[in-house]
């Protein structure tokens, strides 16, 4: 099968890329490599160094003409979203919605797209929260995610293309980039082997739902492989706190950093865990990387990368 992936080239879409590669899929990546890096693409892939809101993308679609696109390029940053909320319209609407019309233009059965979990509920009433929690984002980041799912939704109906939303709780795993302000497992993990002083936001009891990226590319393909449409969680229904989180990796790493903290970030929720019910019992996902593993890979990774 012919697979499009946009943002192929970044933390979560390159692993994406490779396990279709494994698989034996003919994949096309689109990413404008600012924030994605060449090197993350697998050398079976074929690239092109494009922006989502071009209109050269049309010339991509028209040429590949791909059976899947698995969209995942996205202006991902919460605080920049809060600082430039024009430029996250921009890409995670307008972006999106120029992905979405020309899949539906040149003949793709099915859009998978990345949603959020973290930030399209807002502060959780239920936890794990499950799909059909109240949707109430905090952010425009979240915002623009939701409305990216409408817009999937509303493409779905006039042109029967099948559209699947993925909303991801925290992702983290290798080439994660510790420079950007998403990742609290990639910085703490690049701080303690630099030994410099990580610094945890607020009291450190905001808890997340750690999924590892390697169970995420599996979640990217169970909904390609079927003809499932919808939302799905992709997450682990697992709350772990910072202050857990920092402990775990300073005992794993050997680190001596102290456990300091700083100021709360100003609209950061407190807690955030998504119910994966619905994608185990439909799709047959799982995650399968329990916290402690998927963080030694991850450590692992970072100290070959720095060695």
């Amino acid at each position: 099968m012919k697979v499009l992936v946009t943002g192929g080239a970044g933390f979560i879409g390159s692993h994406v890329v490779d396990r279709l590669v494994e698989e034996g899929h003919h994949v096309v990546v689109v990413d404008n490599l600012s924030s994605g890096k060449r090197k993350n693409v697998n050398r079976a892939a074929s690239l092109y160094k494009l922006d989502i809101q071009s209109g050269r993308i049309e010339r991509v679609f028209r040429n590949e003409r791909p059976n899947v696109v698995i969209h995942l390029a996205a202006q991902i940053s919460v605080r920049r979203s809060v600082e430039d909320p024009v430029f996250d319209a921009q890409v995670n609407v307008l972006g999106t919605m120029n992905v979405l019309q020309q899949a539906v233009r040149h003949g793709a059965r099915k859009v998978v797209f990345s949603s959020s979990g973290g930030a399209i509920y807002g502060e959780q009433e239920t936890y794990p929260a499950p799909e059909s929690h109240a949707t109430k984002p905090l952010s425009p980041y979240g915002i623009s995610k939701l409305c990216g799912e409408h817009y999937l939704s509303y493409f779905q109906r006039i042109s029967g293309i099948q559209v699947v939303s993925l909303r991801y709780a925290n992702v983290y795993g290798p080439r994660q980039d510790p420079e950007g302000e998403a990742g609290v497992v990639a910085i703490f993990i690049q701080k303690m082997l630099n030994n410099e002083q990580p610094i945890i936001n607020g009291n450190g009891r905001q808890t997340r739902d750690f999924v590892f990226v390697d169970d995420v590319a599996e979640a990217n393909l169970a909904a390609m492989g079927q003809d499932s449409q919808g939302v799905y969680n992709v997450g682990t229904g697992a709350e772990t706190s910072i202050n857990e989180l920092f402990r775990m990796l300073a005992s794993l790493m050997g680190s001596a950093c102290k456990e300091m903290h700083g100021p709360a970030k100003p609209g950061e929720q407190m807690r955030s865990v998504i119910d994966p019910s619905k994608i185990r019992q439909e799709l047959g996902w799982d995650p399968k990387a329990e916290l402690t593993d998927g963080l030694k890979k991850t450590v692992a990774f970072f100290r070959e990368k720095m060695g």
